[in-house]
């Protein structure tokens, strides 16, 4: 590579926005004393603690070099920049030979823009071309990677390898000599009064902190991440978790699975930012199908984690618990939960059998006589439990809801706040635990009127969790008002179908603001668990169905709790004796709402048209006859 080219990829590397006038703060000349001190230091002597130094200044040397070829490109010409900075050549040269400057590529980059910025195209007097001589010499030696140690360049030469290959060959040398450091722990250890050999770990952590985005060293920096905590003194550096955070969070690295988990474990910070960026991404992309976040949330690594660190699962957990705070129970927040909380569950469940004594670490602040029954998965009990389980639930939850109240009527301050305490975390297990509110919507499909009172509370209270206002009693009646349209028109064997029914649950699908309303979305679940679950014949579920979303105009909504459903279903088939039949309701149901939505979107019918001639094939290949759905019981 010639010098010439050297310096025409320099001028490309340099941003145009930096040759602009900016406001950066005034540049310390004194600083430019201290780190030319520091860069003699570091060239003087190759110790541990000259490591150790180099590697704890580079940040703050990366941000310095940053303000300094700014000022320069302010600067009129190479004179200029001299005259003002005579320590300038000096300090960069130094530089140009510390190998933990130059094998961090932004310090190498911004080294090297440095080093463009004093050199002049057209040298206009004797200390412009002196610059340009010692650049154009400080560019050929670092582009043929030339070293004075007449030593190493004799071994290149014996060895018949090129000065790159050399380094590489060095490199990955001083890496293997690292990892065997760290191979040895306070266990190891005979005689009780040598030095910890744990302080290899940090030091080796603290050496590593250039090499975070070498991909030699990524098989070090995972045995690091991964080393056991032993002693107080392996504990890893700071400097070193802080580099390897960006350089992961800005996917300038590429992490096994096991040390991302590692990571979060050791840096609050870089677990935090992994939480917020997945709730900004799910609660920004409001169109994912049910299956899509399930896959987006195994992908994200984040249940895995929780459910192999106690500690990674709380922070997890509050942050879910602020959000739904400040969300006030946002549906889309609460389905991320549930969703998140169903895959850390299993995730637990693959890893080991837990007792209610690792429950209570792992919810401290639910009331814990709530833990069992709700962590309790439906499989693992008799169907013929179910009801009775979820009876006392409903009791239990009430009790503590009427306490709440008790509470807030004739109650000092820390009283009322610990009975909202109580309450919240209650509703929030009971959403972390949404499979018992799916069985009690399955149930109220087969119920008789006098068994669901206690169903019907119980998901009034997971709507409406804070009775605010002191509505719970007229949303009560309205769930069982809602509750006897559904049973009453899908009783119905005949057409027509009774319209005042209908009529009357469009409207309590429709909140009206001068009136206590139950949530849409309560009845909306009624509606398809009894298209789906029902006694009826399929072409009279869909038409309910088809009727009353299309007048109340929730198509959409209809269509994103089907698939909830079916995705709850291929979890967790113990809802249904009979799956085969279920699913091929579904997916009838499904047919219908994407006909109704695509008549509504003309612009989209000859997509939908398409995916309708699939499925119509799908089902037609099925072992059930077509014909056999319009008559199915």
């Amino acid at each position: 590579m010639t010098v010439r080219l050297v310096c025409i990829r320099m001028s490309q590397l340099q941003p145009q926005n930096q040759l602009q006038q900016t406001s950066e703060p005034p540049l310390n000349v004194q600083e430019l004393q201290f780190w030319l001190d520091k860069a003699a230091a570091w060239g003087q002597a190759d110790s541990p603690d000259t490591r150790k130094d180099t590697c704890l200044h580079l940040s703050r040397l990366k941000d310095y070099l940053q303000l300094l070829l700014t000022h320069m490109n302010n600067m009129s010409s190479t004179t200029e920049r001299m005259k003002t900075l005579p320590l300038l050549g000096q300090f960069l040269g130094r530089l140009c030979w510390n190998p933990y400057v130059t094998a961090d590529a932004t310090g190498r980059r911004l080294l090297l823009q440095c080093l463009w910025g004093l050199y002049s195209e057209h040298p206009g007097n004797a200390l412009e071309r002196k610059a340009n001589q010692w650049i154009r010499k400080v560019l050929c030696q670092l582009a043929t990677e030339e070293d004075d140690d007449a030593a190493a360049l004799a071994l290149m030469k014996r060895m018949g390898v090129s000065p790159k290959e050399y380094h590489l060959k060095v490199l990955k040398m001083m890496v293997a000599l690292l990892q065997e450091n760290i191979g040895k722990s306070c266990r190891s250890l005979v005689d009780l009064n040598q030095r910890c050999s744990c302080d290899n770990i940090r030091a080796t952590s603290e050496a590593c902190v250039p090499l975070v985005t070498c991909p030699e060293a990524a098989l070090l920096i995972g045995a690091l991440l991964q080393q056991p905590m032993t002693c107080v003194r392996a504990a890893l550096s700071q400097d070193f978790l802080d580099a390897l955070s960006s350089a992961y969070s800005s996917q300038c690295i590429s992490l096994e699975e096991q040390a991302v988990v590692s990571l979060w474990y050791h840096n609050l910070s870089s677990l935090e930012d992994a939480v917020l960026s997945l709730l900004e991404c799910v609660l920004t992309n409001t169109g994912s199908t049910p299956q899509e976040l399930k896959q987006q949330l195994a992908q994200s690594l984040l249940p895995k984690a929780c459910a192999q660190h106690c500690s990674i699962f709380l922070v997890a957990n509050d942050i879910f618990r602020s959000f739904l705070k400040q969300t006030e129970g946002n549906e889309s927040v609460k389905y991320l939960i549930q969703t998140f909380s169903s895959c850390f569950l299993r995730e637990l469940a693959r890893l080991q059998h837990k007792t209610s004594g690792s429950w209570k670490a792992l919810f401290p602040q639910s009331p814990q006589s709530l833990l069992v029954p709700l962590l309790t998965r439906p499989s693992e009990m008799p169907r013929e439990a179910w009801k009775h389980h979820l009876n006392w639930l409903s009791g239990s939850l009430q009790t503590l809801t009427e306490e709440e109240e008790e509470g807030d009527g004739d109650g000092s301050r820390s009283t009322r706040l610990e009975g909202h305490h109580k309450v919240f975390e209650a509703w929030f297990l009971l959403i972390q635990c949404a499979h018992w509110v799916q069985v009690a919507v399955w149930l109220l499909v087969t119920s008789d009127p006098e068994d669901c009172g206690p169903l019907l509370w119980l998901l009034t209270f997971y709507h409406h969790p804070t009775n605010r206002g002191h509505h719970r009693a007229s949303q009560l009646v309205h769930a069982k008002e809602a509750w006897d349209h559904l049973h009453s028109l899908y009783s119905v064997s005949s057409c027509p179908l009774p319209v005042d029914r209908l009529q009357s649950l469009v409207t309590l699908l429709s909140p009206q603001p001068e009136r206590p309303s139950l949530s849409p979305l309560f009845i909306l679940n009624l509606l398809v668990n009894f298209a789906v679950f029902f006694q009826q014949s399929l072409s009279g579920s869909a038409e309910i169905l088809q009727t009353v979303v299309n007048r109340s105009g929730l198509v959409n909504e209809a269509a994103c709790v089907l698939r909830s459903l079916e995705l709850r279903l291929n979890e967790d088939s113990c809802l249904s004796s009979d799956t085969n039949r279920v699913h091929l309701r579904i997916n009838a149901l499904q047919n219908t709402l994407t006909h109704m939505h695509a008549a509504s979107d003309p612009a989209g019918n000859q997509a939908h048209a398409h995916i309708n001639a699939q499925n119509q094939t799908a089902v037609s290949s099925s072992s059930t006859p077509p014909g056999s759905l319009q008559n199915d019981k």
